[in-house]
């Protein structure tokens, strides 16, 4: 944690707007905010690169990826959960909700077998071991339709830093994979099924749905109650759907897939979260609606990494462009993220919050980052 340490003439990012200052780090926090391009005796001259809140990321699989590069390899997990550290660390995300999933069908088929107890436990030893660069939370895919959900989710309790908890329903002809036959070329291209194999799939998918859909769904309400952690729908394509999540007291729509569940979504006061990939790409990979056209119909307030951490800082300023105001870019991966996962510590430049900063440039309409800091510390 750094004493002290003044960045100055930079092009501050704050809440509604952006203006030239300096800032002000003691004590791993936020001292002081100062208008003004002088630099003082001992401060870091930013020349005019943006210098805005660390990003808060609320939903990414990355470290899946990192503890199995390769199907059927399982990497060593502490080596894994610190690359994986160091990647987010490397993109500027200072804060990251590492989204586990709990839920298996590990009876009927071994690659989707229990692997979120022991990820988090290795993932919070090293937290308090001092072996991470950046503030780690539990985030809890809860996949509704499985027959290990219950027992899964009863392994987590209060002290494990679960701040997330997101209903999953994969089920082929609905939701996310209402295009079953983007399902099937996802499926057929990940484990290698053939047609039986891929039909087999189907039909146990919807049997599960059949026996566990309502059930678990209650559940996975009731645990996250239990463990203090916001709650979040995913995929929800129809404003029925988005009514039984206002049911729940959802204030977060992970990926709604239509225009029609968006706008539903802030009819109900749920704010809206896509994913960078979809926004850089133009689209998403699963033929749903596009955030670009959530972004120019006024009807997304969060971003999300997804599966490229990269992509985070990149579709910020994307979407910064788009509106013609780059502080309100910067805020859906800052202080918006940050506010519906109720910390209030973090995501914006004021006295008195954690020092999680970033420094860029941006060069041919890309970002360049220069700096990261986690709690005054220099992490990238």
């Amino acid at each position: 944690m750094t004493d002290e340490l003044i960045l100055a003439n930079a092009m501050l990012v704050l809440p509604g707007e952006i203006r030239a200052g300096s800032v002000k780090i003691e004590g791993g926090e936020i001292a002081d905010i100062a208008d003004g391009i002088s630099v003082p005796a001992g401060a870091v001259d930013c020349g005019g690169d943006y210098v805005s809140p660390g990003l808060v990321e609320l939903h990414t699989d990355n470290l899946e990826r990192h503890i199995q590069p390769r199907p059927k390899v399982d990497w060593p997990h502490a080596s894994a959960i610190i690359a994986h550290d160091a990647e987010l660390a490397g993109t500027g995300i200072t804060t990251v909700f590492d989204a586990m999933r709990v839920g298996s069908i590990s009876r009927r088929d071994s690659r989707y077998g229990a692997y979120a107890r022991g990820l988090a436990t290795e993932l919070l030893e090293l937290r308090e071991a001092g072996a991470l660069k950046i503030s780690h939370f539990l985030h809890l895919r809860a996949e509704i339709c499985t027959d290990t959900l219950v027992e899964e989710l009863n392994a987590f309790g209060e002290e494990d830093r679960v701040g997330l908890v997101s209903l999953m329903d994969h089920t082929p002809g609905q939701r996310q994979f209402r295009d079953v036959s983007k399902l099937e070329e996802y499926v057929k291209g990940k484990h290698g099924f053939d047609d039986a194999a891929f039909q087999a799939h189907v039909a146990h998918l919807l049997e599960l749905q059949e026996t566990y859909g309502v059930l678990h769904e209650g559940e996975a309400v009731k645990a996250a109650r239990r463990f203090g952690a916001v709650l979040a729908s995913h995929d929800d394509t129809t404003a029925e759907q988005v009514a039984v999540s206002a049911g729940h007291g959802i204030r977060l729509a992970e990926f709604p897939t239509t225009v029609e569940a968006a706008q539903a979504c802030h009819a109900h006061g749920i704010k809206v979260m896509m994913g960078a990939p979809n926004l850089i790409r133009g689209g998403s990979h699963s033929g749903n609606v596009a955030a670009h056209d959530l972004a120019e119909l006024e009807l997304l307030d969060i971003v999300s990494s997804d599966y490229v951490p990269a992509a985070l800082l990149m579709a910020a300023v994307k979407l910064g462009e788009l509106w013609g105001d780059m502080a309100r870019g910067l805020g859906t991966v800052t202080h918006a993220p940050a506010d519906a996962v109720e910390l209030s510590d973090r995501g914006r430049l004021e006295a008195g919050k954690r020092a999680d900063l970033i420094r860029f440039g941006i060069k041919a309409d890309t970002p360049a980052l220069r700096g990261v800091w986690s709690r005054g510390s220099r992490v990238a």
